[in-house]
């Protein structure tokens, strides 16, 4: 157990036991005075941006493929694709990632995170939450220990204004729940595709056959048979209490004007959606931008289909090109609008792909699989500096070898940058503390 010294000596059990003789031996109002007199001078990190768009790339991508090309390393590792130059002399992309290159003084990139989960469930839990799983996990488990950025950015960045503060599209990732933080810092999921014509999110526009009076003389009702008691509300184990939550959200989202603007992407110049690409990824990192600009603090692109076990460089010459256009087109958008300063862009998966390629299936059909030794993680924004390249791995990708990083010093960075102290102790409905990240040190070099 580490203990926690000041500069004179005291630990932090030391301040618990003094504060709880506070408690017990003077008068309880007084206590709780001196408490929050105190807590006004308690200050956590200095917020450099007010929300974050994190693009999931689920499956986990080649680093090879993208933002780490080896191509002195031997066949088998480097692969098909050629590297090009980017914006920053001596830093090389994948020949696919042309836009993203050339803009690469925009935003940073992080070549030198590695943990020890391997499989989908657990990498995706602890990349997600800064967090890795307390039993063994498996690949396609949705598991969640520990509450995720998002639900921890709506819990301490959530504004009362008609949006749930925090979205994703299409799907919820494995672990992006809000485990005991509750319901309410659960993602409001839009599954709908924004790509396709007259765009509308289900269950968010008022029914043309229910009236707006008679909608709000249902809530009264509803609103009236509520004040009722219920057993074990005060323990949160009534499932009415989350449901209570959600019902709220939807009724926020069905009644707010800032919501119903904010999804109609439609009022977007078609040469906006033109620039993001007209596929669904593209479509929702408009969204994305647009629920940021209307106060959502996190929001989640889910882009699936990264796990190429077989067929890599056929899928990825695809794939590739359309995947960098909307991301540099979200940066540039952002950059432009005077967003970016205040809008963290994150880019990333689960973890790398093997050094090694696999040609189980057939040449024609060769593949990478899991590698959590190396990844790249694209950061851009919330005074991230652009053009950073924070460490390496060697020469044929097999490691991270320079400035070894962990998912608790990424997951920290998103936190300290929000103004969000890493540090900080959770606590579960049961009173149980628990550590927000377990290493609450950020990458130095981007804050």
């Amino acid at each position: 157990m580490i203990t926690r010294r000041n500069c004179e000596g005291t630990t932090r059990r030391d301040c618990l036991q003094y504060g709880l003789g506070a408690l017990l031996g003077t008068g309880l109002v007084d206590s709780l005075r001196v408490l929050g007199q105190a807590a006004k001078h308690v200050s956590g990190p200095v917020a450099t941006a007010k929300r974050c768009i994190l693009i999931w790339m689920d499956g986990g991508p080649s680093h090879f493929e993208t933002f780490d090309p080896k191509p002195d390393a031997p066949a088998e590792v480097r692969g098909e694709f050629s590297p090009t130059q980017t914006a920053v002399p001596g830093t090389l992309f994948s020949e696919h990632m042309v836009k993203l290159a050339a803009s690469l003084n925009d935003y940073a990139m992080i070549r030198s995170i590695r943990h020890n989960q391997g499989n989908h469930g657990a990498g995706n839990h602890y990349m997600m939450t800064g967090s890795p799983p307390r039993i063994p996990v498996g690949c396609g488990a949705f598991v969640s220990f520990h509450p995720s950025l998002g639900s921890v950015v709506a819990k301490e960045l959530g504004e009362d204004n008609g949006l749930p503060p925090y979205f994703s599209m299409p799907q919820m990732s494995r672990s992006g729940g809000p485990n005991f933080l509750g319901a309410r810092y659960a993602p409001f999921v839009v599954g709908d595709d924004p790509n396709r014509d007259k765009f509308k999110v289900r269950d968010v526009a008022l029914p043309k056959d229910l009236a707006t009076a008679r909608f709000d003389s249902r809530t009264d009702l509803r609103a009236k048979i509520d004040r009722m008691v219920r057993i074990n509300d005060e323990a949160a184990a009534d499932p009415v209490v989350a449901f209570d939550e959600y019902f709220e959200q939807g009724y926020n989202l069905v009644t707010s004007v800032k919501a119903q603007a904010a999804f109609d992407i439609e009022q977007e110049p078609a040469e906006v959606r033109d620039s993001y690409g007209r596929d669904p990824l593209g479509q929702r990192c408009l969204l994305a931008r647009r629920l940021v600009e209307a106060g959502v603090p996190f929001v989640t692109v889910y882009d699936g289909g990264w796990d190429h076990h077989s067929n890599i460089f056929g899928a990825l010459r695809t794939r590739l090109p359309k995947w960098d256009n909307s991301v540099a087109a979200l940066i540039q958008d952002l950059k432009q609008r005077g967003m970016l300063e205040s809008t963290l862009v994150v880019a990333l998966g689960e973890f790398g792909r093997t050094p090694k390629i696999s040609t189980l299936n057939g040449q024609d059909k060769a593949g990478r699989d899991h590698w959590a030794n190396a990844m790249s993680v694209l950061m851009a924004g919330g005074g991230t500096p652009g053009g950073a390249v924070v460490g390496a791995t060697d020469r044929k990708g097999y490691s991270a070898v320079d400035r070894v990083l962990s998912p608790e010093n990424f997951v920290s960075t998103i936190y300290h940058k929000l103004g969000i102290d890493p540090g900080k102790i959770l606590y579960t409905p049961q009173g149980r503390p628990t550590h927000l990240v377990s290493d609450p040190t950020p990458i130095r070099e981007l804050v």
